[in-house]
Parts: C-alpha cells; sequence; structure tokens
C-alpha cells in the first residue's frame, strides 16, 4: 500500500476520547498507519506537506471556531476527508451550506456511528477502498426505503456531497452520459425540479447521510 494513502492523522488532545478513537481507527482499518498531532498549528503544518487518506480532528485542539479551522484545511487541501468531533455538532453545520469534504460527530457518537463515518470517508479517498469492516463491526442499518436503485443511490450520494458528473463517473466507473441519465431518473423519481431540491429532498428524507 503506498505510504501516501495508507496514513490516517489524528489530532486531538491526549484523552480517553482520544484513545477511544484509536481503538475504533485500529479495529476498523488495520492496515492504516496513524499519525499523531495535538496541536492546530502541527496540523496545519502536516497537511501542508501532505495528504492523508483520512483527517480526524478533535474541536479540543481548536484555539479558533471549528468552522475557521477547518476552512484554513479546506483552503490547503480542498479534497481531503476530515473527520471532525464537535460539542456541537448537529446544528451548525448544515451540508447545504457547507458543501465541504468533512464529517462532523458529536463527541460521544457511539463506535458503530464512528466507524461508518470512517469506511465513508475512507471509501471516497480510494475507489474501491482496500479497508474492510472486520467482524463484529457491522455497518449501521440502511436508511428508509427509496424509490431508487443501488447505482442511482450512489450516484445520488455523490451529488450530495457536490460532485460533478465527471467526477461521478470516475469514481463509479461510469460515461458522463450514463451518470447524466441517472441524475435526470433521480429528479424524474423524487419529484424535484432542481438538483438543490433533489438534495434537500435526499438530506431531509435519509436517503442518503449528510456529509
Amino acid at each position: 500500500m503506498s505510504s501516501n494513502l495508507g496514513a490516517a492523522l489524528v489530532a486531538a488532545p491526549a484523552t480517553l476520547h482520544r484513545q477511544g478513537l484509536l481503538t475504533v481507527l485500529r479495529e476498523a482499518c488495520p492496515g492504516l498507519t496513524i499519525c499523531l498531532v495535538s496541536d492546530a498549528e502541527l496540523l496545519l503544518t502536516f497537511v501542508q506537506q501532505r495528504a492523508y487518506a483520512l483527517l480526524v480532528v478533535d474541536e479540543a485542539i481548536a484555539s479558533v471556531p471549528l468552522l475557521l479551522l477547518l476552512e484554513s484545511l479546506y483552503a490547503v487541501r480542498s479534497q481531503q476527508q476530515v473527520l471532525c468531533f464537535s460539542s456541537t455538532a448537529g446544528g451548525s453545520f448544515s451540508p447545504l451550506l457547507y458543501p465541504r469534504p468533512w464529517t462532523i460527530l458529536a463527541h460521544n457518537a457511539p463506535p458503530l456511528e464512528v466507524n461508518a463515518a470512517i469506511q465513508q470517508l475512507l471509501t471516497k479517498t480510494l475507489h474501491p477502498s482496500p479497508w474492510t469492516l472486520k467482524p463484529g463491526l457491522a455497518m449501521p442499518p440502511s436508511g428508509p426505503p427509496t424509490p431508487f436503485s443501488r447505482r442511482e443511490l450512489e450516484v445520488l450520494r455523490l451529488v450530495v456531497a457536490d460532485y460533478c458528473n465527471q467526477e461521478i463517473a470516475e469514481r463509479l466507473c461510469l460515461s458522463v452520459r450514463t451518470v447524466e441519465s441517472h441524475r435526470r431518473a433521480l429528479l424524474q423519481k423524487a419529484g424535484a425540479r432542481t438538483l438543490v431540491g433533489l438534495v434537500v429532498q435526499a438530506v431531509r428524507e435519509g436517503w442518503v447521510a449528510p456529509l
């Protein structure tokens, strides 16, 4: 495995929470090399030097509002996948207002939810992903029933994540014309007139997990 793709950077103070994160990471992805930093300045320096398969950030290291820290990371590497833990997760980071490559969870998120987020973000970094869940760490149940096919749901997830047609085609090994056809089918089946309306409905109905 390439060292450029096989490392995760965990930015968190040395607490029990960090220890729990490391345990989940090691169990979910045994082949992942884990690097540690404990302050935001070092975090930005490390990210400037290289991209990581996954960046895990604990809000506790931030000396500025969390959103400003995340935007600083985004300015350095716009495609860096970030899993962030916050005491205020859920209300201040609308995926529609901030379509960024990060996922924000509460500090007390259960291990299965953390594991699922890790798997989802790593899949975006490498497709197909070389990591698989270990026995006993099953993904949470899928969302509510939808009118879409499995392939349409894959396209929908990437649409919600703000990927363009070309990027979706590359990630799913499809032609751009096929992606366009899937997007038209998504709009028709959802009864939405625009992609913005489709994204809003997808998140509201729980068809895809918000990023």
